[in-house]
C-alpha cells in the first residue's frame, strides 16, 4: 500500500511541475536554500550514467521484480522492513514510469546552501533513499525490528 502512495505522490507532483514549468525553469521557494527547478534526467543518481535511460529502465524493472518476489523474505514479517521496501518499490516504480513514458525522469526539488548545491531530485528519489536508509538502520539496530510478543506490547 505504501508503494502505491509513493507512486501516486511522485506522479502527481511530477505532472504538476511539467504542467506549470518550462524545462529548465526555476522558482525560489525559500531564498538561498530551496527552489523548484524542472530538470530532465536521462541518467541515475547525481546525473551519473547520462543517456542510459533504456538500461536503467531494465535494471529498475529487474530490481522491482526481485523485490516483489522476495518481499516476504526481505521483510521477514517485520513492519519496518516492509515499510522500507514499500518506499523503495514505490520510488523505483515512479521513476520507471517516467523512463518508459517520457524517456527521462522528471526532477524538481533543488536544494543549495552557501555555494553547496545538491542535485535536483524528486519524490521517488527521496522515497528510495529513505527506504534504503531505513532498511539499513533497521538491519543494524535490532531493537526496532523485533517482533512484539504476548508480554511485549510494543
Amino acid at each position: 500500500m505504501l508503494a502505491f502512495v509513493v507512486l501516486a505522490a511522485d506522479q502527481i507532483t511530477k505532472h504538476a511541475v511539467r504542467s506549470a514549468f518550462v524545462h529548465g525553469e526555476s522558482r525560489a521557494v525559500i531564498t538561498s536554500f530551496f527552489d523548484l527547478t524542472y530538470v530532465r534526467n536521462t541518467g541515475a543518481v547525481w546525473g551519473s550514467l547520462q543517456n542510459q535511460n533504456e538500461w536503467l529502465a531494465i535494471l529498475s524493472l529487474a530490481v522491482l521484480l526481485l523485490a516483489a518476489f522476495s518481499h516476504k523474505y526481505l521483510s521477514g514479517g517485520r513492519m519496518v522492513f516492509a515499510a522500507a521496501l514499500g518506499l523503495i518499490m514505490g520510488g523505483i516504480t515512479g521513476n520507471l514510469v517516467d523512463r518508459v513514458k517520457l524517456g527521462w525522469v522528471t526532477d524538481f526539488l533543488d536544494f543549495y546552501w552557501r555555494g553547496l548545491h545538491w542535485p535536483a531530485f524528486n519524490i521517488a528519489d527521496a522515497a528510495i533513499c529513505t527506504g534504503v536508509g531505513l532498511y539499513l538502520l533497521a538491519s543494524f539496530w535490532p531493537v526496532i525490528t523485533r517482533k512484539a510478543g504476548p508480554a511485549d506490547p510494543a
